[in-house]
């Protein structure tokens, strides 16, 4: 198996490396991540300068660009061969409900499903137990077969900062909601000039049971299936109806 591995926390994080290092004892995996940390940059690919990729000692691959834009361009005529899964993650930090519209990680395994390979994205909730992550990869990894994953789907996974050992399970799970985020945070430089941070993300507003929230919060392992088509297919006939009584 041809593994391709990317992250949105840049080529050098933990997560992503204990995750090479664990895929590279049953596959061959060719690493192409960010050269820096591109946390929350989504989907977005790079138009206004080129890439350039580059060739680390250890013969991972370092770009000047986004998670989508390493997928993108492993895919489509930079590797040589044939990629059978893309794999996206280890995440510092959980990307859970509403985070996956701007999660980079999710992101990077989305330009996999439109490029037409199975994918699966992949997040801690913490920074210390990323062997535990790792693991339930691995175990996960060869149970993906056949049509678990339909047309433009991916698996998002989400896993707790915990011993393996401690894990209770693995949960099937819907997203789960944020409440509106916080306020941003209004800041001096040293010139006297007024700088803004965006603020940390909301509180859990809908967490309760189903929910990956949940899952993870209770010791289990989250999976979610995640689809590109973002069309709300419940509200078309009410949309219709609306625009009809006009």
């Amino acid at each position: 198996m041809h593994i391709l591995l990317s992250n949105d926390d840049g080529v050098y994080a933990e997560g992503i490396q204990t995750l090479a290092r664990e895929l590279r004892k049953f596959a061959d995996v060719t690493l192409v991540a960010p050269d820096r940390n591109r946390s929350a940059a989504s989907s977005s690919l790079t138009l206004a300068h080129p890439l350039r990729p580059i060739r680390l000692p250890n013969g991972d691959y370092s770009i000047n660009g986004t998670p989508a834009d390493c997928v993108y361009l492993a895919l489509n005529g930079f590797l040589s061969g044939k990629v059978d899964l893309v794999v996206s993650g280890i995440n510092a930090g959980v990307n859970l409900g509403d985070d996956v519209i701007y999660s980079g990680t999710v992101a990077a395994a989305l330009e996999g499903r439109y490029l037409g390979l199975p994918a699966i994205a992949v997040s801690l909730d913490g920074r210390r137990h990323y062997e535990t992550a790792a693991r339930v990869v691995c175990d996960l990894i060869p149970k993906l077969h056949g049509n678990i994953l339909r047309k433009r789907e991916i698996l998002n996974i989400n896993v707790p900062d915990i011993p393996y050992e401690e894990i209770k399970g693995i949960k099937v799970c819907h997203l789960g909601y944020r409440a509106v985020a916080a306020e941003v945070i209004q800041q001096t430089d040293p010139r006297e000039e007024t700088i803004y941070w965006v603020g940390p993300a909301g509180l859990v507003d809908s967490g309760q049971e189903g929910t990956d929230f949940h899952a993870v919060e209770n010791g289990y392992v989250s999976i979610t299936p995640i689809q590109a088509d973002m069309t709300a297919h419940h509200s078309l006939q009410a949309l219709q109806d609306w625009l009809d009584s006009e």
